[in-house]
């Protein structure tokens, strides 16, 4: 899509949504809209439903954590969830982005407006501990039934935190606290814009 198309988008959408709009911006070719978490579900009913926007196909949700994204303030958001829909009747893409709670990671479930949500959604409640109110079917979809914690958090242990193997003896798998030790990991640095590297 070209910069004139975002403009032209943009500029019906902030109309349409009106201040769910939080902000919007083009990278990568790509419109994102940032929008305001208690109004997440209604606009994307306004996203699906008007013939102008047309966004009939919920390709992506997934999880986002910042805890350790450049030189974050720790008044900023910490967890972040991403959708990409697609418009196939006007062939574009559209990237839409909610902050959430630290304390309490809860957003209202899309599965109502696109049914593909459902497993993205049980995918980033497994992997990133969020609730999504109104989901039929919370449950964990990828880590075991017992499973405790939240593996795509940055501050879960690289080791896990219980490992398991058969015991013979007891001709089952037992599960047992991590008997590896704990290392640290030292965070990508996030270079400042216009940075070439060594050659520069």
């Amino acid at each position: 899509m070209t910069t004139q198309a975002h403009e032209v988008l943009l500029d019906y959408v902030q109309k349409a949504l009106g201040d769910a709009l939080v902000s919007a911006k083009t990278e990568h070719g790509e419109l994102t809209l940032e929008l305001a978490r208690e109004k997440w579900r209604s606009c994307a009913y306004v996203l699906r439903d008007d013939p102008r926007l047309g966004f009939e196909q919920l390709i992506d949700l997934c999880g986002v954590d910042y805890l350790t994204y450049g030189e974050r303030e720790r008044c900023a958001p910490r967890f972040a969830v991403v959708v990409h829909l697609l418009s196939l009747r006007h062939n574009r893409r559209v990237r839409l982005r909610t902050f959430l709670d630290d304390e309490t990671p809860v957003l209202a479930s899309l599965t109502e407006v696109w049914n593909s949500a459902d497993w993205y959604e049980r995918e980033a409640f497994d992997l990133f501990g969020f609730i999504f109110d109104g989901h039929k079917d919370l449950r964990r979809l990828l880590t075991d039934y017992g499973f405790v914690g939240h593996p795509f958090r940055k501050d879960f242990p690289i080791s896990g935190r219980v490992e398991m193997r058969y015991d013979p003896d007891k001709r089952r798998v037992v599960y047992e606290p991590v008997s590896i030790e704990p290392r640290v990991l030292v965070p990508r640095v996030i270079r400042e814009e216009g940075y070439g590297g060594r050659d520069s």
